[in-house]
């Protein structure tokens, strides 16, 4: 459909745009939104996107289709009255704390109340103030602030195919709360952070680390390290008007004058990501098992497939991502060489994204107890810290990395965006394989769009390749893939739209044409770069033998090599079924064992004289029905349940007889 409208007295042309707005700002009219993202369903919640159109009234913007011949005002008497009113009854229900807000200078609704002059209320204050829930390690949610948009609803449901948020209550009592109103850390929360990115006010955003960086850098007994992702060094510069740019030299400047001892490139450990996951792939690839690979470089997808997929976990790769492979050098080899304990090395990371805080807490990486990666700052906290140690960040001179890891490549560079692992993998196979020299540029994975697949010859072996980034999009590429409609050999899966550089953590507005100017700059970055391949990286093949002796052997597979296990998706009270004196069986009630036959196992287990109890889930999703006895989860069925209880209790046990 196609036509014109007047707006404000201007003839416009429109084709393809769906609604009034959409119009308006191809036009370079501006109107206000704050329920509404071009990404997103269209709500029409807020009502601050009103307009007046001739024979319609007052018609909300981002819901209304442009027709042929429309007359259309944005800033009548009428329009700016409905738009006063309505950010007075926002601002009358929001925590107004605006100097201690994180999102101070950045929050629309600051901004807007700004814009249209809003000095004081005409309506009452909100009396009582809802507790903040900072249960999660990479999110905190402060309802007070929250304008019930439902731009969080949307982006988990739509694009991360998560759902973690949804409407409670009607009316004035409507309010935002994660999945049955528990608190975020208990929820299918993948740390992600998109929430964060698309909240206007500030009632989302992530858990700061700090004060906790500051304290390190101010203890004389802790040796503290940075280590700075690949994504952050086009954005930050954002932060401080300079645009989607790269400021790597700046930020090592800037690490440097607030005390930070060593600063590393995390492209280091991206090379060697690179190196230990393409291995692997080909081992995988020769043998013709655990395929497709899946990469592991991002938390948020792997937490994602820990919680719904635990059938894929094998075939994920089991290489830690650069920021924990980092962390690893660091406390398990680096300490010795300085001289120094695992614990007296406070390790910092600087990434695009939130679930990395979450990542850098995992059990699984520590060393003598010691958390490998000790706080992780996002792009905008490290930003808040230059700010707050007075440094006039577009003033600093360019600085080099540390060494002796100091060189880097431009393939571990493209980490930062959507198909970058993918391009580093294969650079490296091709130039593994077929002896090539030079550059490799891998055109079919670059680009925003959420799912990208071809296939490639490389030598004798034709492989397909698939890139995909946002969870919904994910999600739908792996039910392909268990239906047998597509098979691939590996999978690069990126949580976040755009991959890294539309991380949680970034700076806002964190929307299609941000994420493409960093990923441009990353590209940038790799083109200007002397070295492409990670192979080509001398440093890190010296630090691979130093170390452990060359890549990919066992030694590295113990550092830098991990493995992930079932996650429980339900939590709640077990149900007592039959209580006895004898031993505790508890059977898994959840949907994927009722399937299996639940409740068959139960009637085979009542007749055995144990106390049994029920569960929604034990975390080990198998063939069978999983059941746990003696703190072991085991998989069985109604026909070998009795035969399976009776192996592990042994001859002496009265239980089975």
């Amino acid at each position: 459909m196609s036509g014109k409208i007047i707006i404000n007295g201007q003839e416009i042309e429109f084709t393809c745009e769906k609604n009034i707005l959409a119009v308006a700002r191809k036009a370079g009219i501006d109107i206000p939104t704050l329920c509404y993202h071009p990404e997103l369903t269209v709500a029409g919640a807020c009502r601050l996107c009103v307009v007046e159109i001739e024979r319609m009234g007052i018609q909300a913007s981002c819901s209304t289709a442009p027709v042929d011949g429309m007359v259309v005002y944005t800033n009548s008497e009428r329009v700016n009255k409905v738009r006063k009113m309505v950010l007075e009854l926002l601002l009358a229900n929001h925590n107004r704390e605006c100097t201690t807000c994180d999102a101070s200078g950045a929050c629309k609704l600051q901004k807007y109340a700004h814009d249209y002059s809003i000095k004081r209320l005409r309506y009452p204050s909100r009396q009582e103030m809802a507790p903040m829930d900072t249960s999660s390690l990479s999110i905190v949610r402060d309802p007070n602030k929250c304008i019930l948009c439902g731009l969080c609803v949307r982006v988990c449901k739509e694009k991360q195919g998560v759902g973690v948020w949804d409407f409670k209550n009607r009316g004035s009592r409507t309010e935002i709360v994660a999945a049955m109103d528990q608190p975020l850390a208990e929820s299918a929360c993948i740390n992600c952070g998109q929430c964060i990115a698309v909240c206007p006010t500030g009632a989302l955003t992530s858990n700061s680390s700090v004060s906790e960086v500051w304290a390190a850098i101010r203890d004389p007994r802790k040796t503290v390290v940075c280590q700075i992702a690949p994504a952050p060094r086009t954005a930050l510069g954002e932060e401080f008007g300079l645009g989607s740019v790269d400021v790597t030299g700046k930020i090592v400047s800037a690490l440097r004058k607030i005390g930070f001892d060593r600063v590393f490139d995390t492209v280091f450990a991206a090379d060697m990501t690179t190196i230990e996951e393409s291995n692997e792939f080909l081992d995988r690839l020769a043998k013709g098992e655990k395929l497709p690979i899946f990469t592991s470089c991002c938390p948020g997808w792997v937490k994602y497939a820990e919680q719904f997929h635990p059938e894929l976990l094998d075939n994920i790769s089991t290489c830690r991502s650069p920021q924990q492979m980092f962390g690893s050098v660091l406390k398990k080899k680096y300490c010795q060489e300085l001289g120094i304990k695992p614990e007296d090395m406070f390790v910092v990371s600087i990434m695009p994204c939130t679930a990395k805080k979450y990542e850098a807490k995992r059990p699984e990486f520590t060393t003598a107890g010691s958390y490998d990666v000790d706080a992780v700052l996002t792009t905008v906290e490290a930003a808040q810290m230059f700010r707050e140690a007075g440094i006039i960040f577009e003033q600093l001179p360019e600085s080099d990395f540390d060494e002796p890891m100091q060189q880097a490549t431009g393939s571990g560079v493209l980490f930062g965006a959507t198909g970058g692992v993918m391009e580093s993998v294969v650079r490296y196979v091709t130039g593994k394989l077929l002896k090539t020299e030079g550059r490799i540029d891998i055109e079919f994975v670059r680009g925003m769009a959420d799912t990208k697949i071809a296939t490639l010859n490389v030598g004798d072996n034709k492989l397909t390749l698939a890139v995909v980034n946002g969870l919904a999009a994910a999600e739908a590429l792996i039910e392909k893939i268990k239906s047998g409609e597509l098979e691939v050999h590996a999978v690069e899966v990126m949580a976040c739209p755009g991959g890294c550089v539309g991380g949680g953590g970034q700076p806002f507005q964190n929307d299609s044409a941000a994420r493409s100017a960093r990923a441009k700059e990353i590209y940038n970055i790799d083109t200007r770069m002397v070295l492409h391949k990670a192979q080509d990286n001398q440093d890190l093949n010296k630090i691979f033998e130093k170390y452990w002796g060359g890549c990919c052997n066992h030694d590295t597979h113990h550092d830098l090599h991990t493995h992930y296990h079932p996650r429980k998706r339900i939590t709640g009270n077990d149900i007592l079924i039959k209580d006895t004196a004898g031993p505790e069986i508890t059977v898994c009630l959840g949907e994927g064992c009722i399937k299996k036959g639940a409740l068959a196992v139960l009637e085979k287990l009542v007749e055995l004289p144990v106390k049994i109890k029920g569960t929604f889930c034990l975390e080990n999703c198998g063939e069978g029905v999983s059941i746990k006895f003696k703190d072991q989860v085991l998989s069985v069925n109604e026909n070998n349940v009795l035969e399976v209880i009776k192996s592990k209790c042994g001859s002496n046990c009265s239980c089975c007889s």
